[in-house]
């Protein structure tokens, strides 16, 4: 019997227990800024911080467009009134309200890196790990778009990676779904609009639901492919945002 059996057997089986647990493995984008009412005065410092132009200031409240924040902190330290951070993980919005349909058990994920610089890659690679341990939310990575469900984007969409990821998203059967995660692949962040790349998936392909985060930690992902099954009500992708209660969610094992 295999080492790793044996020890399996000794130690048992850990993984997180979504989502009745906040994320904190070490290493991960902690929690995101929160906007609200400030003076005028410590708003315009607020804003000459950002370094991608994710806030506003509009009637009274700095606002925050979740969709270009990096997570520099820039905002929240050496200020005098920085802004505060909600420390949750579900960040995902969704352009089509609602959404349900043919999604609801087990669906197969289609990853394709379209100029990523490996941060929000290496966190979707995590989701597949014990620790995450996708499976029994009842989702599946496929090397092909003939048998995928959900095509998900990480990455600024580079002009290369264009026609490659209309051509993925043109062999996937219907229904399909598309899931953009990280800054990158929602706005361009600092990259873009550029002579390099654009500024998001949306602008070539329909994106269903948008993970925020640069990058998002795992949690954050998993939230987005329950909002994109229909599993999980979205969130604002701008703030002031209200933190969304812990429910339960049902684990599946099977593909129906």
């Amino acid at each position: 019997m295999s080492e790793w059996v044996l020890q399996g057997l000794r130690t048992g089986i850990k993984t997180t227990h979504y989502p009745d647990a906040r994320e904190r493995a070490p290493g991960v984008s902690p929690g995101r800024p929160v906007g609200g009412s400030y003076p005028a005065d410590q708003a315009e410092a607020l804003l000459a911080r950002c370094p991608t132009g994710a806030l506003r200031y509009q009637d009274g409240q700095v606002i925050i467009d979740y969709r270009r924040c990096v997570h520099c902190f820039r905002c929240a330290r050496e200020l005098k009134t920085p802004l505060t951070w909600e420390m949750d993980y579900e960040w995902a919005g969704a352009n089509t309200p609602g959404l349900t349909g043919p999604f609801g058990r087990s669906v197969h994920i289609l990853v394709v890196d379209t100029g990523d610089c490996g941060a929000c890659l290496n966190e979707v690679k995590q989701l597949n790990n014990p620790y995450y341990n996708m499976h029994r939310l009842g989702f599946f990575i496929t090397p092909t778009p003939r048998q995928a469900d959900i095509l998900l984007v990480v990455g600024a969409l580079s002009a290369p990676m264009r026609e490659p990821l209309l051509q993925a998203y043109q062999a996937m059967p219907d229904p399909k779904r598309v899931v953009a995660v990280g800054a990158c692949a929602l706005s361009g962040s600092l990259f873009g609009p550029s002579f390099a790349c654009g500024t998001g998936v949306s602008e070539l392909l329909p994106v269903a639901v948008e993970v925020p985060g640069q990058p998002p930690p795992p949690l954050a992902i998993l939230h987005g492919l329950l909002v994109a099954v229909g599993r999980r009500p979205a969130v604002p992708l701008s703030s002031p945002n209200l933190p969304m209660p812990i429910p339960v969610i049902e684990e599946v094992h099977s593909r129906p």
